[in-house]
């Protein structure tokens, strides 16, 4: 693989209870551990939440560019992307679920740029087959 584009971050602090800021300083935040983890539940975000912001922004982006490899115009995707975390065997798992709405596209044509933009998607190629991903079309 040729690198195009390296993002650096780095994680200061008490882990999931520091802060996490990005080289060129655009992101900069705290972070704080969820309650249903046994955190106080500040306001401040999360590894899972960076990571669900991270892949839904990736996903839209597969879409649309596998929908402009088609000559479809979408213009009004979403995605929402939830990130689970438990247990899993000794250490922690992730699970992610994508729900993608098309409203300018058929249910059928929306379904199969879905799963076209799985297989080109970053997000998706570095988890596959080491996180569930369940993919749902509105």
């Amino acid at each position: 693989m040729t690198t195009l584009y390296t993002a650096k971050a780095t994680a200061t602090g008490a882990g999931r209870g520091g802060r996490v800021r990005s080289s060129d300083e655009v992101l900069d935040v705290e972070l704080s551990v969820p309650k249903e983890l046994g955190g106080p539940g500040a306001a401040a975000t999360n590894p899972e939440q960076l990571f669900a912001a991270g892949y839904a922004a990736c996903f839209n982006s597969a879409l649309q560019l596998v929908a402009r490899k088609q000559k479809i115009t979408l213009d009004d995707s979403t995605v929402t992307a939830e990130v689970g975390i438990g247990p899993a065997g000794a250490g922690f798992g992730l699970s992610v679920s994508l729900l993608v709405s098309t409203p300018s596209v058929p249910r059928e044509t929306a379904q199969a740029l879905v799963g076209a933009a799985h297989q080109v998607c970053p997000y998706s190629n570095a988890t596959r087959g080491n996180v569930d991903i369940e993919l749902k079309v509105a």
